[in-house]
């Protein structure tokens, strides 16, 4: 990887990527919170999650189109000047009447983030060698974590010194920072010209997701190990919904907490990941991946339990703290897990229209979630709701033991470690 980050042109975008999402977690945790108290409502709060999930429900299998025909160094560096700028109005969000700026913001935020993410991951094959692609990616992947690690505990000490403004021109300053790393690129970041007009391309694509989201749930119905990991995940993507807003208000109104404290059970959460990322290996080759997946959802929901119930009992943030980091562990083995298993009882013709469709399902699903969470979080303790989150993590872990090994024996697979699976013909009988 030393070797990777030698390459002047990807040590510059990855320099610029890291500073960039620090950026972005800094106002991630800084914002949610900053809007519950400013407003004292769930709901209001909620409005800006969904403000960010609708762009990527409208766009986020378009906008690759364009990518493909517009020079991806200059997306990249025109996507974080205009991401900088259409931050700058938060710094009027003063008032609860003026809550309306930060969904405006938002949704334009998410929505040049669907030309910048595409264009970054097609512009990365041409920053290194080919036998360094897959370094970069790794470093890529780390740079995630790195930033998730330090962007939410500066966020928390800056919005506490400087308020919202400190964080909005905080995060804007990465994003120029960024912009001026990716101009130094030597790449040029041309794409050969396909002589056909954006406008069609992009109906063709949106006409291609909706037959592939129906193809991909008529898969699912004819398979029914298939359709168990689906069903498995949609609960968790609802759940997670709900997770988005209601942990904010319980921070606020249990731990007693602010931007500060959730900086910290973030960043401690980042650092259960990193473990977890290390450990997953080691684990996956003396187990099965159902009992992964098993073993650490219901681990993942008892600590959830745990970490959620704990303020009844002992007070301090020093006990959530570090729950919220065991919690980081099997977070990390349950995503490999179902990940892993739905590679394995999906043949490979079949395997994009499959994860295709459970983008856009759970996007559609995370957003019913936030607006449930917005509808109850008013209404509902967050330690019910979130008692109720967990608790489904749980469920899921046991009806995932119970029904994966027998639906997938059906299939003619083995559901040992990954290296003895193999996946039948999907159109054969399930």
């Amino acid at each position: 990887m030393i070797a990777t980050l030698r390459q002047r042109d990807f040590l510059l975008a990855w320099t610029g990527g890291l500073i960039s999402m620090m950026g972005d977690w800094v106002l991630f945790i800084s914002l949610p919170i900053y809007i519950y108290q400013l407003t004292g409502s769930a709901l209001a709060m909620s409005g800006m999650f969904v403000a960010q999930l609708i762009p990527s429900l409208a766009l986020g299998s378009v906008a690759g189109v364009f990518v493909d025909r517009w020079n991806r160094k200059r997306t990249m560096i025109v996507a974080n000047l205009l991401l900088a700028t259409t931050l700058l109005p938060l710094v009027l969000v003063t008032q609860p009447d003026r809550v309306w700026i930060v969904y405006l913001t938002g949704f334009a935020q998410s929505m040049i983030s669907q030309f910048f993410d595409p264009a970054e991951n097609a512009l990365l094959p041409t920053l290194v060698d080919e036998s360094h692609l897959l370094a970069a990616n790794s470093l890529n992947a780390l740079n995630n974590n790195l930033a998730r690690l330090i962007g939410p505990a500066i966020g928390g000490v800056v919005i506490g010194r400087y308020g919202l403004s400190g964080v909005v021109i905080l995060d804007a300053v990465s994003f120029v920072a960024a912009g001026a790393l990716i101009a130094l690129v030597a790449a040029s970041g041309a794409v050969a010209s396909m002589g056909h007009t954006y406008l069609d391309e992009a109906a063709r694509a949106w006409r291609r997701l909706a037959r592939e989201w129906l193809a991909g749930l008529d898969l699912v119905r004819r398979q029914r190990a298939v359709a168990i990991l689906i069903g498995l995940q949609a609960v968790t993507f609802l759940g997670e919904g709900v997770f988005g807003v209601v942990f904010v208000i319980w921070v606020r109104d249990v731990i007693d907490g602010g931007a500060r404290e959730l900086g910290w059970l973030m960043s401690a959460q980042a650092v259960g990941g990193l473990i977890g990322g290390l450990l997953i290996g080691r684990v996956s080759a003396r187990t099965s991946t159902v009992r992964l997946l098993g073993v650490s959802s219901i681990l993942f929901g008892a600590l959830d339990l745990a970490l959620f119930n704990y303020p009844l009992v002992i007070s301090g943030i020093i006990p959530g703290l570090v729950l919220i980091m065991l919690v980081g562990i099997p977070a990390i083995a349950f995503g490999a897990g179902f990940t892993t298993l739905l590679q394995q009882t999906v043949r490979d013709a079949y395997r994009g229209r499959i994860f295709g469709m459970l983008g856009t399902t759970s996007a559609l699903l995370m957003l019913t979630g936030t607006l449930l969470g917005g509808a109850l979080g008013g209404v509902l303790s967050p330690i019910l709701l979130l008692t109720v989150q967990g608790g489904s993590y749980i469920a899921v872990g046991l009806l995932a033991l119970a029904l994966l090994p027998s639906a997938m024996a059906r299939m003619g697979i083995d559901p040992g470690p990954p290296e003895r699976a193999v996946a039948l013909d999907l159109d054969s009988a399930s």
